[in-house]
Protein backbone atom coordinates (compact mmCIF):
# COMPACT_ATOMS: atom_id res chain seq x y z
CA UNK A 1 0.00 0.00 0.00
CA UNK A 2 1.91 3.03 -1.29
CA UNK A 3 0.88 6.69 -1.14
CA UNK A 4 2.48 9.30 -3.37
CA UNK A 5 2.59 12.79 -1.91
CA UNK A 6 3.19 15.52 -4.48
CA UNK A 7 5.17 18.61 -3.41
CA UNK A 8 5.05 21.58 -5.77
CA UNK A 9 7.97 23.95 -6.21
CA UNK A 10 6.41 26.62 -4.00
CA UNK A 11 5.51 24.20 -1.17
CA UNK A 12 8.89 23.75 0.47
CA UNK A 13 7.66 23.90 4.05
CA UNK A 14 9.81 21.63 6.20
CA UNK A 15 7.54 22.35 9.20
CA UNK A 16 4.49 20.83 7.51
CA UNK A 17 2.79 18.07 9.49
CA UNK A 18 3.41 15.66 6.61
CA UNK A 19 7.06 15.46 7.64
CA UNK A 20 6.64 14.95 11.37
CA UNK A 21 6.59 11.18 10.93
CA UNK A 22 8.71 8.96 8.68
CA UNK A 23 6.52 6.40 6.91
CA UNK A 24 7.69 3.50 4.74
CA UNK A 25 4.46 3.55 2.73
CA UNK A 26 4.81 7.21 1.65
CA UNK A 27 6.92 8.48 -1.24
CA UNK A 28 7.34 12.22 -1.69
CA UNK A 29 7.40 13.41 -5.30
CA UNK A 30 9.06 16.57 -6.57
CA UNK A 31 9.50 17.33 -10.24
CA UNK A 32 11.10 19.94 -12.47
CA UNK A 33 8.89 20.15 -15.56
CA UNK A 34 8.64 22.23 -18.71
CA UNK A 35 4.98 22.71 -17.90
CA UNK A 36 6.11 25.07 -15.15
CA UNK A 37 9.12 26.66 -16.83
CA UNK A 38 7.28 27.42 -20.07
CA UNK A 39 3.76 28.69 -19.20
CA UNK A 40 5.31 32.16 -19.04
CA UNK A 41 8.80 33.41 -19.92
CA UNK A 42 10.65 33.46 -16.57
CA UNK A 43 13.69 35.31 -15.30
CA UNK A 44 16.72 33.02 -15.20
CA UNK A 45 17.19 33.57 -11.47
CA UNK A 46 13.62 32.53 -10.75
CA UNK A 47 14.12 29.18 -12.48
CA UNK A 48 17.47 28.60 -10.78
CA UNK A 49 16.10 29.54 -7.36
CA UNK A 50 13.06 27.27 -7.52
CA UNK A 51 14.99 24.28 -8.85
CA UNK A 52 17.88 24.75 -6.40
CA UNK A 53 15.49 25.17 -3.46
CA UNK A 54 13.56 22.06 -4.54
CA UNK A 55 16.76 20.04 -4.75
CA UNK A 56 17.87 21.24 -1.32
CA UNK A 57 14.45 20.37 0.09
CA UNK A 58 14.60 16.90 -1.44
CA UNK A 59 18.03 16.35 0.09
CA UNK A 60 16.67 17.42 3.48
CA UNK A 61 13.80 14.93 3.25
CA UNK A 62 16.26 12.18 2.32
CA UNK A 63 18.49 13.07 5.26
CA UNK A 64 15.50 12.93 7.61
CA UNK A 65 14.71 9.38 6.45
CA UNK A 66 11.81 10.05 4.07
CA UNK A 67 11.45 8.33 0.72
CA UNK A 68 11.68 10.78 -2.19
CA UNK A 69 11.34 10.44 -5.94
CA UNK A 70 12.87 13.49 -7.59
CA UNK A 71 12.49 14.14 -11.30
CA UNK A 72 15.11 16.55 -12.67
CA UNK A 73 14.53 18.71 -15.74
CA UNK A 74 16.92 16.62 -17.86
CA UNK A 75 15.94 13.13 -16.68
CA UNK A 76 15.36 10.80 -19.64
CA UNK A 77 12.04 9.60 -18.21
CA UNK A 78 10.74 13.11 -17.46
CA UNK A 79 7.49 13.56 -19.39
CA UNK A 80 7.52 17.29 -18.53
CA UNK A 81 4.02 17.64 -17.09
CA UNK A 82 2.48 16.90 -13.71
CA UNK A 83 -0.23 14.49 -14.94
CA UNK A 84 2.04 12.51 -17.27
CA UNK A 85 4.76 12.08 -14.67
CA UNK A 86 2.23 11.17 -11.99
CA UNK A 87 0.67 8.54 -14.23
CA UNK A 88 4.08 6.96 -14.73
CA UNK A 89 4.90 7.05 -11.02
CA UNK A 90 1.55 5.58 -10.01
CA UNK A 91 2.24 2.67 -12.36
CA UNK A 92 5.86 2.27 -11.26
CA UNK A 93 5.06 2.15 -7.53
CA UNK A 94 1.63 0.59 -7.92
CA UNK A 95 0.41 3.44 -5.76
CA UNK A 96 -2.95 3.11 -4.06
CA UNK A 97 -3.32 6.77 -3.11
CA UNK A 98 -2.20 10.21 -4.27
CA UNK A 99 -2.09 13.24 -1.99
CA UNK A 100 -1.12 16.84 -2.64
CA UNK A 101 -1.14 20.13 -0.80
CA UNK A 102 -3.65 22.66 -2.08
CA UNK A 103 -1.95 24.74 -4.81
CA UNK A 104 -1.90 28.50 -4.47
CA UNK A 105 -2.47 29.10 -8.19
CA UNK A 106 -5.86 28.50 -9.76
CA UNK A 107 -4.48 26.84 -12.90
CA UNK A 108 -2.68 24.16 -10.85
CA UNK A 109 -5.59 23.71 -8.49
CA UNK A 110 -7.87 23.12 -11.47
CA UNK A 111 -5.38 20.85 -13.22
CA UNK A 112 -4.97 18.58 -10.21
CA UNK A 113 -8.71 18.45 -9.54
CA UNK A 114 -9.35 17.51 -13.17
CA UNK A 115 -6.55 14.96 -13.07
CA UNK A 116 -7.89 13.35 -9.89
CA UNK A 117 -11.21 12.68 -11.63
CA UNK A 118 -9.38 10.43 -14.11
CA UNK A 119 -7.87 8.24 -11.39
CA UNK A 120 -9.25 5.07 -9.89
CA UNK A 121 -7.08 5.35 -6.76
CA UNK A 122 -7.83 7.33 -3.60
CA UNK A 123 -6.91 11.04 -3.71
CA UNK A 124 -6.56 13.53 -0.87
CA UNK A 125 -5.84 17.25 -0.55
CA UNK A 126 -3.98 18.71 2.43
CA UNK A 127 -3.67 22.32 3.51
CA UNK A 128 -0.27 23.95 3.00
CA UNK A 129 -0.32 25.07 6.66
CA UNK A 130 1.30 28.33 5.62
CA UNK A 131 -1.12 31.26 5.53
CA UNK A 132 -2.90 33.02 8.35
CA UNK A 133 -6.24 32.87 6.54
CA UNK A 134 -8.20 30.35 4.49
CA UNK A 135 -8.76 30.96 0.80
CA UNK A 136 -12.31 32.19 1.41
CA UNK A 137 -11.80 34.08 4.67
CA UNK A 138 -11.64 37.53 3.08
CA UNK A 139 -14.79 36.83 1.05
CA UNK A 140 -16.59 35.63 4.18
CA UNK A 141 -15.40 38.69 6.11
CA UNK A 142 -16.62 41.18 3.49
CA UNK A 143 -19.83 39.28 2.78
CA UNK A 144 -22.12 41.13 0.37
CA UNK A 145 -20.24 44.42 0.49
CA UNK A 146 -19.62 45.69 -3.05
CA UNK A 147 -16.26 47.23 -2.19
CA UNK A 148 -13.52 45.57 -0.20
CA UNK A 149 -11.08 47.73 1.77
CA UNK A 150 -7.82 46.13 2.82
CA UNK A 151 -7.53 48.22 5.97
CA UNK A 152 -10.71 46.67 7.38
CA UNK A 153 -9.43 43.14 6.75
CA UNK A 154 -6.03 44.05 8.19
CA UNK A 155 -7.56 45.19 11.47
CA UNK A 156 -9.62 42.00 11.59
CA UNK A 157 -6.43 39.96 11.15
CA UNK A 158 -4.56 41.91 13.81
CA UNK A 159 -7.33 41.29 16.32
CA UNK A 160 -7.89 37.66 15.38
CA UNK A 161 -4.22 36.77 15.68
CA UNK A 162 -3.32 39.14 18.51
CA UNK A 163 -0.62 41.02 16.62
CA UNK A 164 0.46 44.42 17.99
CA UNK A 165 -2.70 44.78 20.07
CA UNK A 166 -3.32 45.01 23.79
CA UNK A 167 -5.36 42.53 25.80
CA UNK A 168 -8.37 44.82 25.34
CA UNK A 169 -7.92 44.82 21.55
CA UNK A 170 -6.50 48.35 21.29
CA UNK A 171 -3.83 48.85 18.62
CA UNK A 172 -0.26 49.37 19.75
CA UNK A 173 0.68 53.03 19.80
CA UNK A 174 -2.97 54.08 19.77
CA UNK A 175 -3.49 53.74 16.00
CA UNK A 176 -3.82 50.93 13.51
CA UNK A 177 -1.78 52.39 10.70
CA UNK A 178 1.42 54.46 10.70
CA UNK A 179 1.63 54.82 6.93
CA UNK A 180 1.79 58.61 7.15
CA UNK A 181 5.17 58.28 8.90
CA UNK A 182 6.56 55.98 6.20
CA UNK A 183 6.88 58.26 3.17
CA UNK A 184 10.34 59.79 3.31
CA UNK A 185 12.64 60.07 0.33
CA UNK A 186 16.13 58.62 0.74
CA UNK A 187 18.96 61.11 0.21
CA UNK A 188 21.87 58.71 0.63
CA UNK A 189 21.98 58.27 4.41
CA UNK A 190 21.87 55.98 6.17
CA UNK A 191 23.38 53.77 3.50
CA UNK A 192 21.57 50.55 2.65
CA UNK A 193 22.93 47.53 4.56
CA UNK A 194 25.40 45.23 2.89
CA UNK A 195 24.13 42.12 1.16
CA UNK A 196 24.44 39.41 3.81
CA UNK A 197 22.82 36.68 1.73
CA UNK A 198 25.01 33.61 1.21
CA UNK A 199 26.54 33.07 -2.20
CA UNK A 200 25.94 29.85 -4.15
CA UNK A 201 27.59 28.52 -7.27
CA UNK A 202 24.80 27.12 -9.41
CA UNK A 203 26.69 27.20 -12.67
CA UNK A 204 26.19 23.47 -13.22
CA UNK A 205 22.45 23.72 -12.58
CA UNK A 206 22.17 26.67 -14.95
CA UNK A 207 24.03 24.76 -17.65
CA UNK A 208 21.57 21.89 -17.18
CA UNK A 209 18.60 24.24 -17.47
CA UNK A 210 19.94 25.78 -20.67
CA UNK A 211 20.83 22.38 -22.15
CA UNK A 212 17.26 21.23 -21.49
CA UNK A 213 16.03 24.01 -23.80
CA UNK A 214 14.35 26.14 -21.14
CA UNK A 215 13.99 29.74 -22.33
CA UNK A 216 14.48 32.66 -19.95
CA UNK A 217 15.58 36.28 -19.73
CA UNK A 218 17.49 38.47 -17.29
CA UNK A 219 20.89 37.89 -15.71
CA UNK A 220 21.27 34.39 -14.16
CA UNK A 221 24.20 35.29 -11.87
CA UNK A 222 24.55 31.54 -11.40
CA UNK A 223 28.15 31.61 -10.17
CA UNK A 224 27.29 33.84 -7.19
CA UNK A 225 23.62 33.23 -6.54
CA UNK A 226 22.44 35.23 -3.52
CA UNK A 227 18.86 34.19 -2.73
CA UNK A 228 18.13 32.06 0.40
CA UNK A 229 17.41 28.51 -0.74
CA UNK A 230 16.56 26.72 2.52
CA UNK A 231 14.92 27.52 5.85
CA UNK A 232 18.20 28.13 7.67
CA UNK A 233 19.37 30.68 5.12
CA UNK A 234 15.96 32.34 5.16
CA UNK A 235 16.10 32.66 8.95
CA UNK A 236 19.58 34.18 8.67
CA UNK A 237 18.21 36.69 6.17
CA UNK A 238 15.35 37.51 8.54
CA UNK A 239 17.79 38.21 11.37
CA UNK A 240 19.98 40.36 9.13
CA UNK A 241 16.91 42.34 8.06
CA UNK A 242 15.77 42.89 11.65
CA UNK A 243 19.20 44.02 12.76
CA UNK A 244 20.30 46.18 9.86
CA UNK A 245 17.31 47.24 7.74
CA UNK A 246 14.08 47.09 9.75
CA UNK A 247 14.95 50.16 11.87
CA UNK A 248 14.93 52.25 8.66
CA UNK A 249 12.37 50.30 6.66
CA UNK A 250 9.35 52.35 7.68
CA UNK A 251 10.76 55.76 6.86
CA UNK A 252 12.10 54.75 3.48
CA UNK A 253 9.80 51.96 2.31
CA UNK A 254 8.46 54.15 -0.53
CA UNK A 255 11.83 55.65 -1.47
CA UNK A 256 13.59 54.86 -4.75
CA UNK A 257 17.14 55.35 -5.97
CA UNK A 258 19.30 54.38 -8.90
CA UNK A 259 22.18 54.05 -6.41
CA UNK A 260 20.58 51.40 -4.20
CA UNK A 261 18.31 48.63 -5.50
CA UNK A 262 17.48 47.09 -2.14
CA UNK A 263 17.47 50.06 0.27
CA UNK A 264 15.86 48.69 3.47
CA UNK A 265 13.56 46.02 2.08
CA UNK A 266 13.82 42.54 3.55
CA UNK A 267 14.42 40.37 0.44
CA UNK A 268 12.34 37.67 2.15
CA UNK A 269 9.44 37.50 -0.32
CA UNK A 270 10.85 34.61 -2.35
CA UNK A 271 11.56 32.57 0.79
CA UNK A 272 8.03 33.18 2.07
CA UNK A 273 6.31 32.56 -1.26
CA UNK A 274 7.95 29.14 -1.71
CA UNK A 275 7.24 28.50 2.00
CA UNK A 276 10.79 28.15 3.22
CA UNK A 277 9.74 30.71 5.80
CA UNK A 278 6.39 31.05 7.55
CA UNK A 279 4.68 34.46 7.66
CA UNK A 280 3.91 33.71 11.31
CA UNK A 281 7.64 33.44 12.00
CA UNK A 282 8.38 36.71 10.23
CA UNK A 283 5.56 38.68 11.84
CA UNK A 284 6.40 37.38 15.31
CA UNK A 285 10.08 38.28 14.89
CA UNK A 286 9.33 41.80 13.66
CA UNK A 287 6.82 42.40 16.46
CA UNK A 288 9.37 41.18 18.99
CA UNK A 289 12.00 43.50 17.52
CA UNK A 290 9.67 46.44 18.14
CA UNK A 291 8.88 45.29 21.68
CA UNK A 292 12.62 44.94 22.36
CA UNK A 293 13.28 48.46 21.13
CA UNK A 294 15.17 47.31 18.02
CA UNK A 295 12.82 49.12 15.61
CA UNK A 296 10.35 52.01 15.80
CA UNK A 297 6.66 51.19 15.84
CA UNK A 298 6.05 52.73 12.39
CA UNK A 299 8.64 50.43 10.84
CA UNK A 300 7.31 47.29 12.53
CA UNK A 301 3.66 48.08 11.83
CA UNK A 302 4.41 49.04 8.22
CA UNK A 303 6.22 45.78 7.58
CA UNK A 304 3.64 43.63 9.36
CA UNK A 305 0.87 45.33 7.36
CA UNK A 306 2.57 44.14 4.17
CA UNK A 307 2.35 40.52 5.32
CA UNK A 308 -0.57 40.10 7.71
CA UNK A 309 -2.65 42.67 5.85
CA UNK A 310 -1.82 43.03 2.18
CA UNK A 311 -0.39 39.54 1.45
CA UNK A 312 -3.37 37.76 3.00
CA UNK A 313 -5.83 40.22 1.48
CA UNK A 314 -4.67 39.88 -2.14
CA UNK A 315 -4.76 36.10 -1.78
CA UNK A 316 -8.39 36.41 -0.70
CA UNK A 317 -9.12 38.63 -3.69
CA UNK A 318 -7.43 36.15 -6.03
CA UNK A 319 -9.44 33.13 -4.91
CA UNK A 320 -12.69 35.10 -4.82
CA UNK A 321 -12.27 36.45 -8.35
CA UNK A 322 -10.72 33.51 -10.17
CA UNK A 323 -11.25 32.28 -12.79
CA UNK A 324 -11.66 35.28 -15.08
CA UNK A 325 -9.89 37.95 -13.05
CA UNK A 326 -6.84 37.70 -15.30
CA UNK A 327 -8.92 38.79 -18.31
CA UNK A 328 -10.27 42.04 -16.84
CA UNK A 329 -9.38 45.21 -18.74
CA UNK A 330 -11.58 48.08 -17.56
CA UNK A 331 -9.90 50.72 -19.74
CA UNK A 332 -9.62 48.51 -22.81
CA UNK A 333 -5.86 49.01 -23.01
CA UNK A 334 -4.26 46.84 -25.73
CA UNK A 335 -0.88 48.42 -26.59
CA UNK A 336 1.94 45.83 -26.56
CA UNK A 337 4.84 46.27 -24.15
CA UNK A 338 7.72 48.26 -25.70
CA UNK A 339 10.87 46.29 -26.49
CA UNK A 340 12.81 48.12 -23.76
CA UNK A 341 10.83 46.22 -21.11
CA UNK A 342 13.20 43.36 -21.98
CA UNK A 343 16.50 45.24 -21.77
CA UNK A 344 15.88 48.49 -19.86
CA UNK A 345 17.27 50.63 -22.68
CA UNK A 346 15.03 53.68 -22.44
CA UNK A 347 15.94 57.35 -22.04
CA UNK A 348 13.56 57.63 -19.07
CA UNK A 349 16.01 57.24 -16.21
CA UNK A 350 13.42 56.02 -13.70
CA UNK A 351 12.25 53.21 -15.96
CA UNK A 352 15.79 52.36 -17.06
CA UNK A 353 16.74 52.00 -13.40
CA UNK A 354 13.64 50.10 -12.23
CA UNK A 355 13.64 47.70 -15.18
CA UNK A 356 17.44 47.41 -15.09
CA UNK A 357 17.33 46.43 -11.40
CA UNK A 358 14.63 43.89 -12.19
CA UNK A 359 16.66 42.32 -14.99
CA UNK A 360 19.81 42.20 -12.86
CA UNK A 361 18.30 40.98 -9.58
CA UNK A 362 14.92 39.43 -10.54
CA UNK A 363 13.61 41.86 -7.94
CA UNK A 364 12.60 45.47 -7.52
CA UNK A 365 10.72 46.78 -4.53
CA UNK A 366 7.01 47.57 -4.56
CA UNK A 367 7.17 51.31 -5.32
CA UNK A 368 9.32 50.76 -8.40
CA UNK A 369 6.83 48.12 -9.50
CA UNK A 370 3.78 50.28 -8.76
CA UNK A 371 4.72 53.94 -9.26
CA UNK A 372 7.38 53.71 -11.97
CA UNK A 373 6.75 50.66 -14.16
CA UNK A 374 3.05 50.14 -13.42
CA UNK A 375 2.30 53.86 -13.45
CA UNK A 376 3.84 54.26 -16.90
CA UNK A 377 2.06 51.18 -18.24
CA UNK A 378 -1.33 52.49 -17.09
CA UNK A 379 -0.79 56.03 -18.37
CA UNK A 380 0.51 54.78 -21.73
CA UNK A 381 -2.34 52.29 -22.19
CA UNK A 382 -0.23 49.13 -22.24
CA UNK A 383 -2.04 45.80 -22.20
CA UNK A 384 -2.63 44.75 -18.57
CA UNK A 385 -2.55 41.11 -19.66
CA UNK A 386 0.90 41.50 -21.22
CA UNK A 387 2.10 43.43 -18.19
CA UNK A 388 0.79 40.66 -15.94
CA UNK A 389 2.76 38.07 -17.89
CA UNK A 390 5.89 40.25 -17.67
CA UNK A 391 5.59 40.78 -13.90
CA UNK A 392 4.86 37.08 -13.38
CA UNK A 393 8.00 36.16 -15.28
CA UNK A 394 10.54 38.74 -14.21
CA UNK A 395 10.16 38.76 -10.43
CA UNK A 396 11.58 35.95 -8.35
CA UNK A 397 8.76 36.27 -5.81
CA UNK A 398 5.97 36.40 -8.40
CA UNK A 399 3.38 33.63 -8.14
CA UNK A 400 0.00 34.30 -9.67
CA UNK A 401 -2.02 34.40 -6.43
CA UNK A 402 -0.05 37.41 -5.22
CA UNK A 403 1.17 38.94 -8.49
CA UNK A 404 -2.11 39.01 -10.45
CA UNK A 405 -4.19 41.12 -8.01
CA UNK A 406 -1.24 43.44 -7.49
CA UNK A 407 -0.80 43.94 -11.25
CA UNK A 408 -4.33 43.96 -12.65
CA UNK A 409 -6.01 45.40 -9.58
CA UNK A 410 -3.58 47.63 -7.69
CA UNK A 411 -1.27 48.70 -10.51
CA UNK A 412 -3.48 48.81 -13.62
CA UNK A 413 -6.98 49.31 -12.15
CA UNK A 414 -8.02 46.81 -14.81
CA UNK A 415 -10.68 45.39 -12.47
CA UNK A 416 -12.44 48.76 -12.39
CA UNK A 417 -11.87 49.30 -8.68
CA UNK A 418 -12.56 45.90 -7.14
CA UNK A 419 -9.19 45.94 -5.36
CA UNK A 420 -7.98 49.55 -5.23
CA UNK A 421 -10.05 52.61 -4.40
CA UNK A 422 -8.40 54.66 -7.15
CA UNK A 423 -5.87 54.28 -9.97
CA UNK A 424 -2.30 54.71 -8.71
CA UNK A 425 -1.02 57.30 -11.18
CA UNK A 426 1.26 60.30 -10.97
CA UNK A 427 3.18 62.79 -13.05
CA UNK A 428 6.93 63.25 -12.75
CA UNK A 429 6.41 65.25 -9.56
CA UNK A 430 5.84 62.18 -7.37
CA UNK A 431 8.77 60.29 -8.86
CA UNK A 432 11.03 63.27 -8.31
CA UNK A 433 9.84 63.70 -4.73
CA UNK A 434 10.49 60.05 -3.82
CA UNK A 435 13.68 59.36 -5.79
CA UNK A 436 16.84 60.67 -7.43
CA UNK A 437 15.76 59.40 -10.85
CA UNK A 438 14.97 62.78 -12.40
CA UNK A 439 18.46 64.21 -11.83
CA UNK A 440 20.45 63.80 -15.02
CA UNK A 441 17.52 62.34 -16.97
CA UNK A 442 17.22 63.00 -20.71
CA UNK A 443 13.76 64.46 -20.05
CA UNK A 444 12.73 67.58 -18.15
CA UNK A 445 10.57 66.74 -15.14
CA UNK A 446 8.88 70.17 -15.21
CA UNK A 447 7.77 70.30 -18.83
CA UNK A 448 4.48 68.88 -20.09
CA UNK A 449 4.97 69.26 -23.84
CA UNK A 450 7.92 69.34 -26.19
CA UNK A 451 10.44 66.70 -27.23
CA UNK A 452 12.35 66.90 -23.95
CA UNK A 453 9.26 66.99 -21.68
CA UNK A 454 9.00 64.07 -19.25
CA UNK A 455 6.58 61.56 -20.82
CA UNK A 456 4.85 61.00 -17.48
CA UNK A 457 3.52 64.56 -17.47
CA UNK A 458 1.58 64.63 -20.73
CA UNK A 459 0.49 61.01 -20.30
CA UNK A 460 -0.80 61.78 -16.77
CA UNK A 461 -2.98 64.73 -17.72
CA UNK A 462 -4.16 63.03 -20.91
CA UNK A 463 -5.14 59.92 -18.92
CA UNK A 464 -7.25 62.03 -16.55
CA UNK A 465 -8.80 63.85 -19.50
CA UNK A 466 -9.60 60.67 -21.47
CA UNK A 467 -11.12 58.94 -18.45
CA UNK A 468 -12.95 61.92 -17.00
CA UNK A 469 -16.39 60.33 -17.22
CA UNK A 470 -15.26 57.17 -15.44
CA UNK A 471 -13.06 58.72 -12.73
CA UNK A 472 -14.16 62.27 -11.99
CA UNK A 473 -16.74 61.12 -9.44
CA UNK A 474 -14.11 59.27 -7.39
CA UNK A 475 -13.68 61.33 -4.22
CA UNK A 476 -10.05 60.23 -3.89
CA UNK A 477 -9.33 61.88 -7.26
CA UNK A 478 -11.15 65.15 -6.61
CA UNK A 479 -7.91 67.15 -6.21
CA UNK A 480 -6.52 65.74 -9.47
CA UNK A 481 -9.59 66.84 -11.41
CA UNK A 482 -9.59 70.27 -9.80
CA UNK A 483 -6.06 70.68 -11.09
CA UNK A 484 -7.08 69.43 -14.52
CA UNK A 485 -9.81 72.05 -14.68
CA UNK A 486 -7.19 74.78 -14.27
CA UNK A 487 -5.45 73.76 -17.51
CA UNK A 488 -6.56 75.88 -20.46
CA UNK A 489 -8.13 74.23 -23.47
CA UNK A 490 -5.18 75.35 -25.59
CA UNK A 491 -2.68 73.74 -23.24
CA UNK A 492 -4.84 70.63 -22.94
CA UNK A 493 -4.87 70.29 -26.73
CA UNK A 494 -1.06 70.40 -26.73
CA UNK A 495 -0.97 67.77 -23.97
CA UNK A 496 -3.29 65.52 -25.97
CA UNK A 497 -1.06 65.87 -29.03
CA UNK A 498 2.11 65.12 -27.06
CA UNK A 499 0.49 62.12 -25.37
CA UNK A 500 -0.74 60.72 -28.68
CA UNK A 501 2.76 61.08 -30.13
CA UNK A 502 4.29 59.29 -27.13
CA UNK A 503 1.83 56.43 -27.25
CA UNK A 504 2.29 56.04 -31.00
CA UNK A 505 6.07 55.90 -30.69
CA UNK A 506 6.60 54.00 -27.43
CA UNK A 507 9.52 51.98 -28.69
CA UNK A 508 11.57 55.13 -29.27
CA UNK A 509 10.85 56.70 -25.86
Amino acid sequence: MTTLRLILGDQLNCEHSWFQQVRDDVIYVLMEVRQETDYVLHHAQKIIAIFAAMRAFSARLHADGHKVHYIAIDDADNLQSLPDNLNALIATYRATALAWQAPDEWRLDQQLHDYARTLSIYTEIADTEHFYSARDEAATFFGQRSRWVMEHFYRHMRLRHGVMVSQTGAPAGGQWNFDHDNREAWRGTPWEPGDSRPGHDHGALWATIEAAGVRSFGQPQADNFRWPLNREEALQQLEAFVEHALPHFGRFQDAMSYKAWRLFHSLLSFAMNVKLLSPHTVVARVEQAWRDGQAPIAAAEGYIRQILGWREYVRGVYWHRMPGYDQLNAFGHETPLPWWFWNGETRMRCLASAIGQSLEHAHSHHINRLMVIGNFALLAGLSPQQLHQWYLGIYIDAFEWVELPNTLGMSQYADGGLLATKPYISSAAYIDRMSDYCKGCHYDKKQRVGERACPYNALYWDFLDRNRERLEGNHRMAMMYKQLQRISEEDLAAIRERSAQLRADLNAT
